[in-house]
């Protein structure tokens, strides 16, 4: 089945670390999520990667290096090396020597994976706008970046130098909740300057090329928490994906998801990297997946049966999905998603 006419979720009689050779991983919301570990993922990661698989941490927050990433990964319990992990940070600094000279110097408004990542491809990490920057380029800096910082960014772009950013994410999880990201950021600039950054992050296409360009993947497995950049990513990349319920997307939202944000497979966890993923069948009238039937009725979704949760939303998927076709859903699935507890 085609990404662009997705109306299921597919099934695979091979687990998944076993039928694609390299897990693209994105990292909150997946992982894990203010800092702890998300349930059931440093198991999950570790036997995959005894079996064989090749793992590599994709993420779109440029405030880390990959050194410093990989380590709080192994602190974790999870398999990691720095080189196993590719950010939004590397993909913008390729972005933008490829645009500029070797020696440039490049304002950052972000953290320490952005100074890193650039001075890895041959250019100059400055602070000020007055420091004759070539480039601008902003990555998420944490929640304590100075207000300052933006202006500095604004002088220098109102000026005619080029915008970069790594990402435009709008929100980010944390251990108390969702957080503005840098995407709320790089509003702040586009609205004072009017101008338009060049983005690398996913979903867009620097980021995928990156993250094949330093892992070498045949077949690889994008696995995400976010429709807006992993799912999408996968699609534009075309590159099967699993979707997993640990961030922020639930499963209403998943529901209403347009054709470029319906990932592959589904599962709750990372615990679905180590199984198969049942069919979802036409039955009549509607579609089945385990014990679970759905169909649309009305404007609503109905569900009948027992069983596992995630063949519940699998099934409602299909009904949903293909009530909506190329379109946004627009049906009521609070009844059947109460039965699933989700």
């Amino acid at each position: 089945m085609s990404e662009q006419s997705r109306t299921r979720p597919s099934g695979s009689t091979t687990a998944l670390h076993e039928a694609y050779d390299t897990a693209l991983l994105d990292l909150d919301g997946v992982v894990y999520a203010g800092g702890e570990a998300i349930a059931h993922a440093v198991e999950s990661l570790r036997t995959a990667r005894e079996a064989g698989m090749h793992l590599a941490y994709v993420t779109n927050n440029a405030l880390r290096t990959p050194a410093a990433v990989a380590a709080h990964l192994t602190e974790l319990g999870a398999p990691a090396e720095p080189a196993d992990v590719i950010t939004s940070a590397q993909a913008v600094s390729r972005l933008i020597a490829e645009q500029l000279p070797a020696g440039s110097k490049v304002l950052v408004i972000g953290g320490e994976g952005l100074r890193v990542a650039l001075r890895e491809r041959g250019l100059e990490p400055v602070e000020r706008a007055d420091d004759d920057p070539a480039a601008v380029v902003q990555g998420y800096g944490g929640p304590d970046l100075a207000w300052g910082r933006f202006a500095e960014a604004c002088y220098a772009i109102n000026r005619g130098v080029p915008w970069f950013a790594s990402n435009t994410d709008l929100t980010i999880p944390s251990a108390r909740g969702i957080m503005p990201g840098n995407g709320a950021a790089v509003e702040v600039v586009r609205i004072a300057t009017g101008a338009e950054p060049q983005v690398a992050g996913k979903p867009l296409p620097p980021m995928h090329r990156e993250t094949i360009l330093r892992t070498g993947a045949k077949r690889a497995l994008v696995v995400g928490d976010r429709l807006d950049t992993d799912i999408e990513g996968a699609f534009n990349g075309g590159v099967d994906s699993l979707l997993v319920l640990t961030g922020v997307t639930d499963a209403a939202r998943l529901l209403a998801a347009g054709p470029n944000h319906r990932p592959t497979y589904v599962d709750e966890d990372l615990r679905g990297l180590l199984t198969g993923q049942p069919e979802v069948t036409g039955t009549e009238g509607g579609f089945g997946c385990g014990g679970w039937t759905a169909s649309v009725a009305g404007n609503a979704l109905a569900l009948e049966g027992d069983g596992a949760a995630p063949d519940g939303l699998r099934a409602l998927c299909a009904a949903a999905w293909t009530e909506a076709g190329d379109g946004a859903g627009t049906l009521d699935a609070g009844k059947a998603l109460a039965r699933l507890g989700l």
